[in-house]
């Protein structure tokens, strides 16, 4: 079976941003867990503000990752007629919506808010991100979205 890619339009040097972006934000939102676990462990402040940043830059970075993949979403019409990528968009923008809401619910007062809402939201963000990810996923091995299949046959070719 010939797998024919689907080419990104939102590239930097021939590489697709979306995927290049997203680990910086998945990183911040599944170690928010965790500093959210460990402030409640040791009720030390330098936690609860670990998790005020890791919050921040995961909604951040999240919806700067998320306009890339918009932007390919909306500009590649094969991409579009995917129902794997509109599921995967429907889950990233509920993602990056409670993110968002969990940021903005810390930034008054850090420690406040991690129980019980900060860590329900955390926990159901790496959910989500699970999901989202393996739909992501699915694009990539099963779609070819944004894969150079041309490259991969000269990589295959060397001896």
């Amino acid at each position: 079976m010939s797998m024919q890619p689907i080419t990104s339009q939102i590239m930097i040097f021939g590489h697709p941003l979306h995927p290049g972006l997203i680990h910086f934000p998945v990183a911040a939102l599944i170690g928010l867990i965790a500093t959210d676990l460990a402030f409640l462990y040791s009720s030390d402040m330098f936690w609860a503000r670990a998790s005020l940043w890791l919050a921040g830059v995961g909604a951040i970075g999240g919806w700067i990752a998320g306009l890339a993949g918009l932007m390919d979403l909306l500009l590649v019409s094969q991409i579009r007629r995917l129902i794997t990528a509109w599921c995967h968009a429907i889950l990233a923008v509920m993602l990056l919506s409670l993110a968002t809401l969990n940021w903005l619910l810390r930034l008054p007062d850090p420690a406040s808010v991690i129980l019980p809402q900060g860590l329900y939201l955390s926990v159901l963000c790496g959910l989500l991100i699970t999901v989202t990810g393996y739909l992501g996923g699915r694009l990539v091995y099963e779609y070819a979205v944004g894969v150079n299949i041309d490259d991969m046959l000269q990589q295959d070719a060397k001896p």
